[in-house]
């Protein structure tokens, strides 16, 4: 088993230490199979474009023994020796025009010597003139490497100085043009693509591969290549989670695929982050300990955008420029964001972005709200927790009271007029918190500020930034807001929300009930004493929650499983149960991801009794569930810990950590990388 390595770049390192290396040699020589051939690409940081730079260094030097058993050794490619000019600017210092200036020259000169030779020149412009002139003398043409092409310039987005840097870099790529008929290969790399007219208006002969179907997966694994490069690390990893190969292939594209460049091709995994995952053997999110991205934060912090609707069209891919970026294309090639779909509309290409997997939903969630709200990380985890205990017990007073920590710190330089920025805030909380938030729903008379949907609560929000509460509830009930949810037997509540000018937040709000028709009693299912030790009547589940699981599976399915919960033991109910929730999952499944595997155990967790969840996780993990489990251990838990049995409220009920892991992954592995499709004709699948 070769070692793996997120702390080399230099593919000849690589080579030499014997690492493994997934084999991206054919899409290379597609690259480099042209006599002539300039090329730009833009991907995220940490996604491998070093080491795709360093592997063109080494090719073109003709270092063919550091490629036996490659893909490229096997083309017609001819082997022969070129001087590169490598220039990595990922540590160009750039505070100033002059100290961009000198840190250019500097790279240059490095080059030179690397190439056995010396410049007289003592400017940037100059001396990259010179060198390439010196090095083709003989009539040999020359490659180009230009890696982080970008980074001189990210430190001054959305600031007046970017211009001077650009400028600066202007003038320097614009050699490249000048002295195109003395190259044989060029490929600029960076983050972020900035319009042709801000720094590369001379250099209208680059192919541009950032969206290209070339490239798409150039960069970045594969599924196949995963499951090819790296069995043995996936099954270390199997071992190390008690689990099979299956469901950590699941939990792996869960965490760490789904990343689209081209709309038509395949996903691919982020590099770095898997490998890390397979090094330590734990899921967690390992993108953002490499660098957390503060430029992107503070452009959101002054142009927020409606993340919940992130449809941009082809143009706005094409148009950056570092003064006034808009923030959703930028965020696309940072990789913060990926394309989900994409569709023509006349003559324009319209893309959908989204998340691409578990690790950025949560980590970008987490520091967007921590850097807009200016809430501290203990204070933001601790109001965090008591919000979801709250929301889950339909307390939206308290949940509330704990939203209002995430405004009393906002900048005092953020008016309430600037509504985006509060409400990118509130949104980004309520989906910290497990609930699925949609802003402005509209209806055939109105659109709603906002509804927030739980497993058993519907919240619809309206807000009054010049009015008060009393205004915002009357014109829930004037436009009837809650009749799109009539059928839905979920608990209702309507709030009406002033945000005060004064305070610059949260001012009062109104909270009301949905009164709707009674229903039965909940049903009951008698416990004999031989199988749980009385003869107690217990309530397993109320009628509208069972009601609500029917007409879900009827709206999806058409299959309604009757269940007669009167007349079975608690545990058979419970699975008759997970039995007939096939398109419920489903349902959750297209709506809730990435989360959807955590929505469904919370299911599992909260509509399910002890005895019958021990015999479901047996089912599902192969453990038993002693007394001793339920305490004493890192748990996990949906329901309210402060509980007082004496007052009704809900009881303690929590799960040992490694148990919950494992119940997320094997409904994934089951139910969510390969959804069940149904009709009336087939029946339901068996539950996990």
């Amino acid at each position: 088993m070769k070692p793996l390595t997120t702390s080399v770049y230099t593919y000849e390192k690589l080579c030499v230490g014997g690492f493994l290396y997934v084999d991206k040699t054919a899409g290379i020589y597609d690259l480099i199979e042209p006599a002539f051939a300039q090329y730009f690409l833009s991907r995220p940081r940490r996604f491998g474009k070093s080491l795709l730079v360093s592997t063109l260094k080494a090719i073109f030097q003709g270092r063919r023994e550091l490629f036996k058993g490659l893909a490229l050794d096997d083309k017609d490619y001819n082997w022969q020796t070129y001087p590169v000019i490598h220039l990595d600017l990922g540590s160009i210092r750039s505070r100033t025009v002059e100290e961009l200036e000198h840190g250019l020259l500097l790279r240059v000169r490095e080059s030179a010597e690397d190439n056995g030779r010396s410049l007289s020149n003592d400017n940037c412009y100059d001396a990259f003139t010179e060198l390439i002139r010196n090095l083709t003398g003989t009539g040999d043409k020359v490659v180009i490497l230009v890696d982080e092409y970008d980074k001189p310039l990210l430190a001054h987005i959305g600031k007046e100085s970017a211009r001077g840097v650009q400028d600066v870099l202007k003038g320097f790529y614009s050699i490249i043009k000048t002295t195109e008929e003395l190259q044989r290969f060029v490929l600029i790399t960076g983050v972020s693509k900035f319009a042709r007219v801000s720094i590369f208006s001379d250099l209208n002969n680059l192919t541009d591969l950032t969206m290209s179907g070339q490239a798409s997966t150039l960069l970045g694994y594969t599924p196949e290549e995963v499951e090819a490069s790296f069995p043995a690390y996936i099954e270390r990893l199997a071992n190390a989670l008690e689990t099979n190969v299956d469901e950590t292939l699941a939990q792996l594209r869960v965490w760490y695929n789904g990343y689209k460049f081209v709309e038509d091709a395949p996903t691919v995994y982020n590099p770095v982050s898997l490998m890390k995952c397979f090094d330590t053997q734990r899921f967690k999110n390992y993108w953002f300990e490499t660098g957390t991205p503060t430029f992107l934060l503070e452009l959101l912090k002054r142009t927020p955008v409606d993340l919940d609707n992130l449809d941009v069209d082809e143009n706005a891919f094409s148009t950056y420029d570092p003064i006034d970026l808009h923030p959703l294309p930028l965020l696309f090639q940072a990789g913060y964001l990926t394309i989900k779909d994409a569709e023509m509309m006349g003559d324009v290409r319209y893309y959908k972005l989204g998340y691409p997997n578990r690790e950025i939903s949560q980590s970008f969630s987490y520091w967007l709200v921590r850097s807009m709200a200016s809430v501290p990380d203990p204070e933001l985890s601790g109001a965090l927790r008591h919000m979801v205990k709250a929301l889950q017990r339909g307390d939206i007073d308290t949940m509330l009271e704990h939203m209002k920590t995430f405004f009393t710190n906002v900048p005092s330089t953020i008016t309430i007029q600037n509504e985006k920025y509060y409400q990118t805030i509130f949104f980004t909380v309520f989906k910290l918190v497990g609930a699925m938030i949609d802003a402005e729903v509209s209806t055939n008379i109105g659109r709603i500020d906002a509804v927030a949907r739980t497993t058993d609560h519907i919240y619809i929000f309206e807000f009054k930034l010049h009015g008060t509460a009393e205004q915002a509830m009357r014109q829930i009930h004037d436009k009837q807001y809650a009749a799109p949810y009539r059928d839905d037997p979920r608990r209702k509540l309507l709030v009406g929300v002033e945000f005060s000018g004064t305070d610059r937040n949260l001012g009062k709000w109104l909270v009301e009930a949905v009164h709707e028709k009674n229903v039965e009693p909940s049903l009951k299912c008698r416990e004999t004493a031989a199988t749980y030790g009385d003869t107690s009547e217990k309530t397993l589940e109320s009628a509208d929650e069972l009601e609500h699981m029917r007409r879900a599976i009827e709206r999806h399915a058409g299959v309604v499983r009757e269940i007669d919960l009167a007349e079975s033991r608690r545990r058979d109910a419970a699975v008759q149960l997970t039995q007939a929730w096939a398109p419920f999952v489903r349902e959750i499944w297209q709506t809730w991801k990435p989360h959807a595997g955590e929505v469904i155990v919370m299911l599992f967790l909260e509509r399910t009794p002890p005895e019958a969840l021990r015999q479901i996780v047996k089912d599902c993990t192969g453990r038993e569930l002693r007394s001793t489990d339920w305490i004493g251990q890192e748990t996990t838990t949906y329901t309210d810990l402060d509980a007082d049995p004496a007052k009704n409220e809900q009881a303690v009920f929590a799960v040992p950590m490694p148990v919950y892991e494992r119940l997320v992954r094997h409904i994934e592995m089951k139910w969510l990388d390969r959804p069940p499709v149904l009709s009336d004709s087939v029946a339901p699948r068996q539950a996990p």
